[in-house]
């Protein structure tokens, strides 16, 4: 048989599922945020309802605290290019009209 992880998302966040063979059940957590989040099933449905309670309740637990909720995954990806490459690279998307950030 052959498992693979699982995720989902839910309001912008994403969790990776995984079975626990020491707990027998699903298990899951938050990723892509510095927080900690997370949360458990016994079935693919008890794991589903699981994961958006958790993000529902983590979103109004940083609202009660005036605590700003890890965003995940900003977009922007920070690369480091030998500066001739940097150079050719940002000449091309100029010449076509762009920049590196589009």
């Amino acid at each position: 048989m052959n498992i693979t992880d699982s995720t989902m998302t839910h309001k912008g966040y994403t969790t990776l599922i995984r079975f626990s063979a020491e707990d027998e059940c699903l298990v899951g957590q938050l990723v892509g945020i510095n927080d900690i989040v997370g949360f458990h099933g016994d079935s693919v449905e008890e794991i589903h309802k699981a994961f958006e309670e958790a993000v529902d309740f983590y979103l109004e637990i940083c609202a009660r605290s005036g605590h700003e909720p890890n965003k995940p995954y900003s977009g922007r990806v920070t690369l480091r290019l030998p500066p001739d490459l940097h150079a050719r690279l940002a000449v091309e998307a100029q010449s076509n009209g762009s920049s590196l950030n589009n």
